[in-house]
Order: C-alpha cells, then sequence, then structure tokens
C-alpha cells in the first residue's frame, strides 16, 4: 500500500512539474499582439477583427469578419502601406513582400503578406485561425505591424502573380500593436 501511494506521490509530482515547465515555455515562446480592425471600402459591407501574435518563430492570426459574400472564399493578405484613405484600399498598395517573392501558399515561395483565404458561411461571417511563418509581429523586416490588412471579394488562387486574382479590395485595416 505504501509502495502505491509512493508511485502515485511521484506520478503527480512530475504530472504538475511537466504542467509547470509547459506553461513556462508558453509564456516566455508568446510574443507581441498586434489588431488590425476592419472596415468596409465604399460600397461594401464586411467588417471585423484580425489579431496577430507572436509566438515563437511563428505569427498566430485569429480573424472574426463579416459582411462577405455568403458560402464564398475571400483573400485576405497584408499588404505595404498601412493607408486605408483611398476609399477603395487601393492606398494601401501591394501585397507586403520584403523578400521579393512570387505569390503563393503558405506551404511554397510567397509574399509575407500572403495567407489562407477565408470562407463565409451561408450567413455571410468567417472565423478563422492559423500560423505564418517568415513573418513577425513587432521586429525584423518581415514585421507586419504598420501594414494595411485587405480582404478581397473573390478567393485567391495562390497563381497569379503578383496578386492571386483576388478581386475587389472589400475591407481594409491597418495593422497595429495592442
Amino acid at each position: 500500500m505504501n509502495r502505491m501511494i509512493s508511485l502515485t506521490t511521484l506520478a503527480t509530482a512530475a504530472l504538475l512539474s511537466a504542467c509547470s515547465s509547459v506553461g513556462e515555455r508558453g509564456a516566455m515562446a508568446s510574443g507581441p499582439m498586434a489588431t488590425a480592425t476592419l472596415e468596409p471600402t465604399r460600397g461594401n459591407t464586411a467588417a471585423g477583427t484580425v489579431t496577430f501574435q507572436q509566438v515563437g518563430d511563428r505569427v498566430l492570426v485569429t480573424a472574426k469578419v463579416s459582411g462577405l459574400k455568403p458560402n464564398q472564399e475571400h483573400g485576405m493578405h497584408v499588404h505595404e502601406k498601412g493607408d486605408c484613405s483611398s476609399g477603395d484600399g487601393m492606398s494601401t498598395g501591394g501585397h507586403f513582400n520584403p523578400d521579393a517573392k512570387p505569390h503563393g501558399p503558405q506551404g511554397g515561395d510567397h509574399h509575407a503578406g500572403d495567407m489562407p483565404a477565408l470562407t463565409a458561411d451561408a450567413n455571410g461571417n468567417a472565423n478563422a485561425s492559423f500560423q505564418l511563418t517568415g513573418v513577425s509581429v513587432g521586429g525584423g523586416a518581415a514585421d507586419l505591424v504598420g501594414h494595411g490588412l485587405i480582404v478581397h471579394a473573390a478567393p485567391d488562387d495562390y497563381k497569379t502573380q503578383p496578386t492571386g486574382n483576388s478581386g475587389a479590395r472589400i475591407a481594409c485595416g491597418v495593422v497595429k500593436l495592442s
């Protein structure tokens, strides 16, 4: 019986130690956060919030967007300039691309601003969570902070250079440290 209690005590201590270590590593791995508040461009209804958090060498992206075309994919990209003043989103310039790479999906060569598409449900709402590589929040050449975030009217084909043929810019926001 004492041996069973000792084994249980050891197992509990090992489990608590492992949880503590994971918690400490998780806290150390998490870094700065940034947020883009998306507003509709002229004549559109898409709006929402996208957060970016540095987690180790990756950036965790969480998006919540409404006012999209129901049951459709919409391209979403970080653009060069943090300027949504034009009304049509064109003041953000082209895709953010500090390494002069071709446009493409996350699995291959791609612009720093290339991201997975948003998929709207039957009510025109999209909730997405994914990780990006090759970018950062709050420092370095591929820092997303200060750049424009655009949601497009159409899906990204991940082939057409340099834009992905994603159509009109239906929502615009600026990525800001939060």
